[in-house]
């Protein structure tokens, strides 16, 4: 389990110029950099170490670029742009729609869940279905809202790979904003699931049952009986 920063599969991206100097100009301009850990922070954005390539241009091998090899920590995940050719930059895109819920707790876990990871994806976003390509999840644990059966929610990070305007930015969305479509593996349908949050904690000890010793120790070295065993 980690606290505060990550590593992750690291992706290449480009980096919105405009986040490397407060937002006062460069923007429109990109520069392409390596992803390669995570930040959790409570009531934030995800955000990513990344390392500058100084790769914006191949065209002459000789012609130094002094970002290459920079470092820059804690860039928000609304600043990446996945490093997918382009026929245009894509547009900015508000920061409740890029990751609609803050991360919840700096502890965390970087997980690729194996299983769904080569499958596309569809994603809502701002009310609109799109496609999408799996990277990584991000779940949270450690205080009372990222540990609330109710309010859990885990933020997996996805390229939009057709969603017009927006198509290439990356973004961190939860299960009720995603679907994993693979129809050899899974069966389809329209709509929604019929899903409803739950209030439950479900553990064994609290049960009445743990005030009688004859019970909690009946195992598999005792003489007696209980049904339920």
């Amino acid at each position: 389990m980690s606290f505060l920063h990550t590593n992750i599969p690291h992706f290449p991206c480009w980096v919105r110029r405009e986040y490397t100097h407060n937002h006062e100009k460069f923007h429109g301009e990109f520069l392409h950099a390596l992803a390669i850990s995570v930040t959790a922070i409570p009531d934030r954005s995800l955000s990513f170490q990344v390392v500058f390539t100084g790769a914006e241009s191949y065209d002459d091998d000789a012609e130094q670029n002094i970002l290459g090899g920079a470092m820059w920590a804690r860039m928000p995940i609304n600043a990446l742009v996945a490093d997918t050719p382009l026929e245009e930059w894509p547009a900015p895109m508000l920061a409740h729609l890029v990751q609609p819920w803050d991360c919840s707790s700096r502890e965390h876990e970087v997980i690729v869940i194996d299983r769904v990871s080569s499958s596309p994806w569809i994603v809502k976003i701002d009310g609109e279905f799109h496609t999408a390509k799996y990277y990584f999840t991000v779940d949270y644990t450690g205080n009372s809202i990222a540990d609330d059966p109710a309010q859990h929610k885990q933020s997996h990070v996805l390229e939009l790979t057709d969603a017009g305007e927006y198509t290439g930015n990356m973004v961190a969305l939860p299960n009720n904003r995603v679907r994993a479509t693979n129809p050899a593996l899974w069966r389809h349908g329209e709509g929604a699931p019929d899903f409803k949050p739950s209030q439950w904690v479900i553990n064994a000890e609290s049960d009445d049952s743990y005030m009688d010793s004859s019970y909690t120790f009946n195992n598999l070295y005792s003489d007696g009986e209980k049904d339920g065993d």
